[in-house]
């Protein structure tokens, strides 16, 4: 699936606005940048092609919005890639992950953000 297929996607994806890490945390090393979010799933921009349908246990600090999120507390979660791309700026890839596992605790935190991005 490519960025263009929203239509296949089942949540709306918030843009993000601000500049959000992404990291591996077994390796402790930065996959990238996201790029949108939903509650099912994240769009990640890297300087490298993740592996096809890869699975990484994530690490993500979302800003503020409200109550629902303390900034000071990462949200962690497995996603699994679907689709990877060339990303209009030279090298840049974008990616395409599904959200395949989340502590209720973060799939809270994550729903109270996205409903006030």
């Amino acid at each position: 699936m490519s960025p263009q297929d929203s239509n296949q996607r089942r949540a709306e994806r918030k843009r993000a606005s601000f500049t959000a890490l992404v990291t591996d945390v077994i390796s402790g090393e930065p996959i990238g940048h996201l790029g949108n979010l939903s509650s099912t799933g994240l769009l990640l921009i890297s300087a490298q092609a993740p592996r096809s349908e890869a699975l990484y246990q994530v690490s993500l600090m979302l800003p503020s919005a409200g109550r629902a999120l303390i900034q000071s507390q990462p949200i962690e979660a497995g996603i699994q890639e679907q689709w990877h791309e060339p990303a209009a700026s030279p090298g840049q890839i974008w990616a395409g992950y599904r959200i395949v596992a989340i502590s209720d605790a973060d799939a809270a935190r994550l729903d109270g953000w996205l409903s006030q991005a």
